[in-house]
């Protein structure tokens, strides 16, 4: 429990008092001042002297509350300097965060360098690089899949096949197993799959995984550090999805690509590639029902090398549940947002219609009080809490364990301990002969919106949309947790795992005797899906 708590305390000096900053230095993602390390940061500056409104920021920041899109972090760059920058609590920016497919730019950046380097080309067929993986029978449309097909989605899969790929030992042979219909390069067919084929080919040929073949080419330049990605069942990093960092190094990312390969003075990636891969190279199909008009669609205005074209002659790089980066060259801009949202095109109408107009051919005169509130803003963000009751009778259920029913989490128990001080919750597994998830909170204000940090084991966490990659059980994952009353009877903890866009909503409820308890759990994902939690119903007894 010490421990525990040093850590919320060490959590809450850097993210609970205002994890937002503007045209100032403020905390890294290393937890250390900007202006004492500059080499590690971004500069920042004022919105107006980049030419950029601050009401123009703020009225950005107030559509995504009326919107409710669920933001985790923003950052806004204009001509290389940080003017605004925020993190809705319990996010704050020394917390990397899972990209999802936004990690496929990475993948394609770590080709870009291959083929620099003259390790390959996009011409080269796929199954040159692996001919012990090869179905016996190789028919004309896998000998024709070359390179390039991987790069732009366009492989000829019917359907998208990494779901099934990932069942398996050998992706990267289930892969090339998996029916190509189409011509190769005929269709666009989005296959997270080929991005990890595309990863496979470079630790074939370099005997690197790729993020560390691009630390000394991509990462140690940028100054990004404490990067990780998950990896097959082979120790291939998976490529299409699984790559963690932080809010400011995909800020740095899209700024690289924004100056056309060049970081201070010097051409990290070559410009001729930054073309190749951010320019259009495939169009993607219609809808069957189209919402909005074609050009108004930003999943519609083509697709290049593991990047997609947006509207206003922009680029991105994007990940499930709103990982973006997006590059607005026209403004010599980059706009970064990370979250767990489902209305992805509307996030990025917001930017659109308020973030594109703010910024401006010249330098703006200050304006005191729009940067001021936008700076308040920006401080003030935080994403909502259960609401609940302040005067539930907690004493029939102090200090009592509840033993469960043998169920498939292989968890044993959970305990509640309440007291005039605090409370705290806390499951247990004996496999694993510790707590796998412990909440404390001041027993005054329930729902006050006090978020309580942890690192947890519970099986099943934290919520993902794709099993390929996943840590092995047993592994740590930091949460943030509060919890409210709905009633005397009812009890629903909120944990968030802050380093992913994902939460578990848990529910604890108690027999009117207090001798018996239901737990239930719904994942966000499953959330937003409309779907049943797979987790069992726990079912305890005193």
């Amino acid at each position: 429990m010490a421990t525990m708590m040093t850590t919320r305390r060490s959590f809450l000096r850097q993210v609970g008092s205002g994890a937002a900053f503007l045209g100032t230095a403020g905390l890294s993602p290393h937890g250390v001042f900007a202006e004492k390390n500059p080499a590690l940061h971004l500069p920042r500056s004022a919105p107006e002297a980049q030419g950029v409104a601050s009401a123009g920021i703020a009225a950005f920041l107030d559509g995504i509350a009326k919107a409710k899109h669920e933001l985790h972090s923003f950052m806004l760059l204009r001509h290389g300097q940080v003017v605004a920058e925020g993190w809705w609590q319990p996010y704050g920016p020394q917390l990397k965060h899972t990209m999802y497919s936004m990690s496929k730019s990475f993948t394609s950046t770590a080709v870009g360098f291959a083929v620099t380097e003259g390790k390959l080309t996009v011409d080269d067929p796929v199954i040159s690089f692996f001919p012990k993986d090869v179905p016996e029978k190789i028919d004309d449309k896998l000998a024709a899949l070359k390179v390039k097909h991987l790069l732009t989605m366009s492989v000829g899969n019917e359907k998208e096949p990494t779901f099934e790929v990932v069942k398996q030992e050998n992706w990267v042979k289930a892969f090339l197993a998996a029916p190509i219909v189409h011509d190769p390069g005929s269709v666009f067919q989005y296959n997270s799959a080929a991005t990890y084929m595309l990863s496979a080919i470079v630790q074939h040929l370099t005997g690197q995984k790729i993020i560390d073949y691009l630390t000394p080419r991509l990462f140690a330049p940028l100054e990004i550090r404490g990067m990780t990605w998950e990896t097959c069942p082979r120790g291939i990093n998976t490529g299409g999805w699984g790559l963690s960092v932080h809010t400011e190094d995909l800020a740095k990312f899209g700024q690289l690509y924004l100056q056309k390969g060049q970081w201070h003075g010097q051409q990290i990636l070559p410009a001729k590639w930054v073309e190749e891969a951010t320019t259009f190279k495939i169009q993607q199909p219609d809808p069957a029902k189209p919402t909005r008009p074609h050009e108004q669609n930003d999943w519609l205005q083509g697709y290049c090398y593991q990047f997609w074209r947006s509207q206003h002659h922009a680029f991105r790089g994007d990940g499930a549940f709103g990982q973006f980066t997006v590059v607005i060259p026209e403004k010599d801009a980059v706009v970064i947002m990370t979250g767990e949202d489902s209305d992805l095109q509307g996030e990025l109408d917001l930017v659109w219609e308020h973030l594109l107009p703010a910024m401006k051919d010249a330098a703006l005169p200050e304006d005191v009080g729009a940067t001021e509130q936008l700076r308040k803003t920006l401080q003030s963000l935080k994403l909502p809490v259960p609401e609940g009751k302040s005067d539930v009778r907690t004493v029939d259920f102090a200090n009592r364990t509840y033993a469960f029913e043998p169920n498939s989490l292989g968890l044993k128990n959970i305990a509640f301990s309440f007291s005039n001080e605090h409370s705290t919750l806390s499951f247990r597994n004996p496999a694993l002969d510790k707590g796998d998830m412990t909440i404390r909170e001041n027993i005054t204000g329930y729902g006050s919106g006090r978020y309580n940090i942890g690192r947890t084991t519970l099986p099943g966490t934290p919520p993902r949309i794709i099993s390929g990659g996943s840590p092995p059980p047993g592994t740590e994952h930091l949460y943030a947790a509060t919890y409210a009353w709905k009633d005397e009877h009812t009890l629903e903890i909120l944990c968030r795992y802050v380093e992913t866009p994902h939460h578990d909503t848990i529910t604890c409820q108690f027999a009117e005797d207090g001798n018996s308890v239901k737990v239930t759990f719904l994942s966000s994902v499953a959330e937003k899906r409309k779907q049943k939690d797979t987790r069992p119903v726990l079912v305890g007894k005193v």
